[in-house]
């Protein structure tokens, strides 16, 4: 349930091409012609599109604090449910080790056991065990999955620029995202794009995304119609620079309601990011967390950790 829920956030940051593109709007719309405005908005995107894809493949090599609140209900007033994890990559997924407020770990003997399994994980995905081989099937999968919904993006909406909005010492440019009713599903997960609409908010001066946020307009049906997401759940991420050229994830917040079988669930989610450090692919990352533990034997050819 949570993975088809995230991929419905996964879909739109990639989204690339604003409403002057007239090959892919219906046939009733205004097109615009080839004028230097249009190819100004297609040459920003298209940077939206390759600085998203390089963010993207930072979040595998760069561990993080994520700060998660939750609650059942969005207007509940009870105060949240909170756990703070520093998450690391770990070639097949993230591993979370809990952590306190401070930043610290809570219980110092179970968070190094927890690092001990962790250095075990990097171990066999470093050394390509074979025990490893499904989960690196299966994470590459998740991965070409999110590429394939995100290129899809490029016909299954429509970008209209609407303003430009401060927000600190930047300036974005500010776009609503609609369905395009020309646009043909190729899959069940794409067929969803017809059911959702939203903003997204540009820095031009880097060509990043900065800000999305979209709303579901009618029910959704997941997991083989077991399960349903339905009309009016909410998300939305924003995007802040970690290092020059390089934006990542600084909060997301999911309000989703909808039934799984005969039950209803509430997932009504905010995650903090922050402490953002290279730690690179499993290799660097296995230098890195063995040295925390004090190990001096690194093995033969371990390679040092080094920034992109």
């Amino acid at each position: 349930m949570r993975k088809h829920i995230l991929l419905l956030l996964a879909m739109f940051p990639l989204a690339a091409q604003p409403r002057t593109w007239a090959q892919d709007v219906p046939k009733e719309a205004p097109t615009v012609s080839d004028s230097p405005s249009t190819t100004k908005d297609r040459a920003l995107f298209e940077r939206v599109v390759a600085n998203q894809k390089k963010s993207d493949g930072a979040m595998d090599v760069y561990e993080r604090t994520e700060r998660v609140e939750s609650r059942k209900s969005a207007g509940s007033p009870q105060q949240p449910e909170v756990k703070i994890a520093r998450v690391i990559p770990a070639g097949t997924g993230m591993v979370k080790l809990p952590i306190g407020p401070d930043g610290k770990p809570t219980d110092a003997e179970v968070y190094r056991s927890a690092l001990e399994k962790l250095e075990h994980a990097l171990e066999l995905v470093a050394s390509n065990d074979q025990s490893t081989r499904q989960g690196l099937e299966k994470y590459a999968k998740r991965k070409k999955d999110r590429i394939e919904l995100i290129e899809a993006t490029h016909t299954a909406f429509i970008y209209t620029f609407i303003d430009r909005e401060p927000r600190g010492d930047l300036m974005l440019s500010k776009y609503s995202m609609l369905p395009n009713p020309a646009y043909k599903p190729t899959s069940r997960n794409t067929a969803i794009f017809s059911k959702v609409h939203g903003f997204v908010w540009i820095d031009e001066a880097s060509g990043q995304l900065a800000r999305v946020e979209g709303e579901v307009t009618e029910d959704i049906s997941i997991g083989l119609f077991l399960a349903k997401v339905y009309k009016g759940s909410h998300f939305m991420q924003e995007n802040y620079e970690v290092k020059p050229g390089l934006w990542l994830p600084s909060f997301t917040q999911y309000d989703f309601d909808g039934r799984r079988f005969f039950s209803g669930f509430s997932i009504h989610q905010r995650t903090f990011y922050s402490n953002y450090r290279f730690i690179g692919p499993p290799k660097d990352a296995l230098v890195t967390i063995r040295a925390e533990l004090g190990r001096t034997e690194l093995g033969k050819g371990s390679p040092t950790v080094s920034d992109p």
